[in-house]
């Protein structure tokens, strides 16, 4: 259990210094500082090389560039997870896997039944579907010991498995229109990066070059470009041979290498970036409605009840069981927390609505409301819940 231990450790410490500067952003944005911070986010960055030229303001960098290295961490998470880990076996795999779906598809479903006939509210139906790993573990890391380890595995792999389920709807449905030379192009470094896993390749350089052609390619393609980063994580080799025959683990190696820059630089910069709502422009009456309303009661009811309602079934029919030492109610207060969808639900949210002003920004307030509101009511249930001292 080391590295599930020393995994658990950094997404909490992740998600108490995401509290904060969720924090500050929100300080800046609603203060004599505003016009600076907005200024911050609006500062042009370009790279030229021969023909090929990216002008971005540094939010787009932020969320297009930074972001694909985290979908990198989160596709070596789930390769080794699903090779060797947590979800290998179908046993292991059942109870996560299944609260995954009732965590997706409920909140979607409660999101679009509550915007249903608005064509450009349906964009937004996913953003209440995720889950910010970093935040709901750094709510469990406050408990301490009161939360079995069995718990945090389930609202880990639970939340990998959530991750991948954004990948998909990402791909699938927030892909702008195609460039052909881009796509064969994104293709042949695709094609690259396998031959290289067949052939035995170990440097790491090599990987990291193609794949940023291959980001490159990718987000002049119209696919979205964190997609580039999980391409490039499930071509890297996750056991091979040295030249001596000594076994190691490329991916591994370079997991290990991104989680603390992941964790402790680009969430907590993502959520700099993402966080500071103007509360002045933002009414009850806007969030009590549409896209607001939705996302609120996406994150916070759908969860807990897409989640909760789904591992009980599983339990109840056999088809999984109750992870170790805990109880139903504690159980419940981690299926509160899955609504924490926080990063997670922002970026959905940039991808949904590219015009960051379509709602007032009463769209991002309400991931903030809900997650805060998620995390404080499974901290509550998990506090008061029976627990297991040995």
């Amino acid at each position: 259990m080391g590295f599930l231990e020393e995994f658990i450790k950094k997404e909490s410490s992740s998600g108490v210094l995401l509290i904060f500067v969720t924090i500050l952003a929100l300080m800046l944005k609603n203060s004599m500082f505003s016009e600076y911070y907005s200024a911050f986010l609006r500062t042009p960055v370009e790279i030229r090389f021969a023909d090929l030229h990216i002008a971005k303001p540094l939010l787009l960098w932020i969320n297009d560039g930074l972001m694909a290295i985290f979908f990198l961490l989160i596709g070596l998470e789930v390769k080794r997870e699903f090779l060797e880990g947590q979800l290998s076996t179908p046993s292991q795999l059942a109870l996560p896997g299944i609260a995954a779906i009732g965590g997706m598809v409920v909140p979607a479903c409660l999101y679009i039944l509550i915007n249903n006939g608005d064509a450009t509210a349906m964009r937004g139906w996913a953003i209440p579907t995720a889950t910010d790993i970093a935040f709901a573990l750094g709510v469990l890391a406050l408990l301490g010991k009161r939360v079995p380890l069995s718990l945090k595995v389930f609202l880990m792999a639970l939340a990998i498995i959530d991750d991948l389920g954004a990948i998909v709807i990402i791909a699938l449905f927030y892909t702008v229109e195609l460039s052909t030379m881009s796509i064969v192009i994104a293709a042949t470094a695709l094609a690259i990066l396998i031959s290289m896993n067949i052939l035995g390749v170990t440097k790491k350089a090599a990987y990291i070059i193609v794949g940023v052609i291959l980001w490159v390619s990718v987000l002049k393609s119209g696919v979205h470009a964190t997609l580039a980063g999980v391409a490039l994580a499930f071509t890297i080799p996750l056991k091979s041979k040295t030249k001596e025959g000594e076994i190691f683990s490329l991916s591994k190696e370079m997991e290990h290498d991104l989680h603390y820059w992941v964790a402790f630089f680009i969430l907590p910069m993502f959520a700099f970036v993402n966080a500071g709502v103007d509360l002045r422009n933002v009414s009850l009456e806007q969030m009590t409605t549409g896209v607001p309303l939705g996302i609120m009661a996406g994150l916070f009811l759908g969860k807990q009840i897409g989640v909760f309602g789904f591992t009980w079934v599983a339990i109840k029919l056999g088809l999984a069981k109750l992870p170790d030492r805990s109880t139903w109610l504690q159980l419940y207060g981690v299926a509160i927390l899955t609504g924490i969808g926080f990063t997670m639900s922002l970026f959905v949210d940039s991808l949904a609505f590219t015009d960051g002003n379509l709602y007032k920004q009463a769209d991002k307030l309400a991931v903030l409301i809900a997650s805060f509101s998620a995390g404080l009511a499974g901290y509550a249930v998990l506090r008061i819940a029976r627990y297991d001292k040995e």
